[in-house]
């Protein structure tokens, strides 16, 4: 009995705490609804909130990440469950990113989605606070998912305040924002989580998206799209493209990898080893930052030097190569220099697989194709979890990590192969 009373009071408490947050962020959005009307006009104005909201968005969707893997399993979770919970974010995005990219196309409007993802993102953080069994944490982590789909609403939206010829520029500031959040989430998330308790991440999270999404009431879009709207059967016939079928499965292979390790049984590793929830989240800073600055030499500098082709190869077998050390550690000054080793190999690959996504596409249908490589990869951002969860329960936790420095060293060969250089 007193088991059914607590939970009755959860969820009224879930209720009462959601029909409060729609109470102030009505009250906020009257205000910032009519600061938006006076500034319209201001394209200064128009990024700077952009970017704000973007941070923000991306900032809840993180905050929690660096401790949801010992914190599930701290619920009773096996290893596959907790594998099914990081893998669900990924499934949800896999399965929507199309579809509402087709939506938003045939609407004309990228506003809705950006407001309705960083709702749903308030829903999903504010659940996974009151809701403390694995089953509950799987639904609320399904829905932060569905949030993270209206990333390219995002994209589209802010490159639209830019003329066409500055479109490169417009995606590098909007990613901008969208490390910088994430990587303030990770280091806030785990050491609030270590001063205040793991639950406390879901409410930092459920504080940004709330701020996020009254801030997001004034966001102003332009009443034209500017793009094409997509249309399905040009899809399907840009989905045939040897190229893009080439990249987009070694990008399935590296969010394998990524949603397997990084974020999701290391920080279970971790914390085997002794780690803090604080070190949990210099952990995965420590795979991100790296990431970065290895990005931006990786297109620039090495493939022009080396060829994308050996590039990619060699960001694969380096990443291989951090995955198979990590059941050997036993220090975490060590694993944390295994992530940034890692981190490195993960921004040499992506990125260029990014541009060579669209390399063998007619110009005007790159964003077609980007579309289709974003929602792939999702596959396996899916899978990789939940292989690795399910792995790791049939025998020991370390064969899940040396899985994934296969699936490197399967995606180095893959990239040799395949890929085609231009001489």
């Amino acid at each position: 009995m007193d088991h059914i009373f607590f939970r009755r009071n959860y969820r009224n408490d879930f209720a009462k705490s959601i029909h409060f947050s729609f109470f102030v962020l009505k009250c906020i959005i009257i205000v910032i609804e009519r600061k938006a009307a006076i500034n319209m006009n201001n394209k200064s104005y128009r990024i700077s909130l952009f970017c704000l909201v973007t941070g923000l968005y991306w900032f809840s969707l993180y905050a929690y990440v660096p401790i949801l893997s010992p914190y599930a399993e701290s619920l009773g979770a096996s290893y596959k469950m907790v594998g099914t919970i990081i893998g669900s974010y990924g499934f949800t995005q896999m399965v929507l990113r199309i579809p509402l990219g087709v939506l938003s196309d045939k609407l004309g409007k990228r506003k809705p989605f950006i407001v309705l993802g960083i709702g749903i993102s308030l829903l999903s953080s504010l659940g996974m606070y009151f809701f403390k069994n694995p089953l509950m944490i799987l639904l609320f982590r399904s829905l932060s998912g569905v949030a993270a789909s209206s990333w390219v609403a995002y994209t589209i939206l802010f490159s639209s305040y830019f003329e066409q010829g500055d479109a490169s520029k417009a995606l590098g500031i909007v990613n901008a924002c969208n490390s910088l959040g994430q990587m303030s989430a990770v280091l806030i998330g785990g050491y609030a989580a270590q001063r205040l308790g793991q639950n406390t991440t879901f409410i930092i999270a459920s504080v940004s998206s709330a701020l996020g999404l009254a801030l997001s009431f004034g966001i102003v879009e332009k009443k034209k799209a500017n793009r094409k709207p997509l249309d399905v059967p040009e899809l399907l016939t840009v989905a045939g493209n040897r190229g893009l079928l080439v990249v987009s499965g070694l990008a399935i292979l590296l969010q394998f990898i990524a949603f397997s390790t990084v974020y999701g049984f290391t920080p279970v590793i971790a914390k085997k080893i002794g780690a803090n929830d604080a070190q949990l989240g210099l952990l995965t800073a420590f795979s991100s930052l790296p990431a970065i600055f290895s990005s931006a030499v990786s297109g620039s500098v090495f493939s022009k030097r080396f060829g994308e082709k050996k590039v990619i190869a060699a960001g694969f077998v380096i990443i291989s190569a951090s995955c198979a050390a990590i059941p050997l550690i036993s220090n975490i000054n060590i694993l944390y220099l295994s992530q940034i080793i890692g981190g490195l190999g993960r921004g040499l690959v992506f990125p260029l697989l990014m541009s060579l996504c669209i390399k063998s596409i007619d110009r005007s249908k790159h964003a077609t194709a980007m579309g289709f490589f974003q929602a792939i990869y999702g596959v396996g951002m899916f899978i990789g979890p939940v292989i690795t969860g399910f792995i790791n329960d049939a025998a020991k936790l370390f064969w899940g990590f040396w899985v994934s420095a296969a699936v490197g060293l399967a995606g180095a060969l893959i990239a040799n192969q395949f890929i085609k250089e231009e001489k």
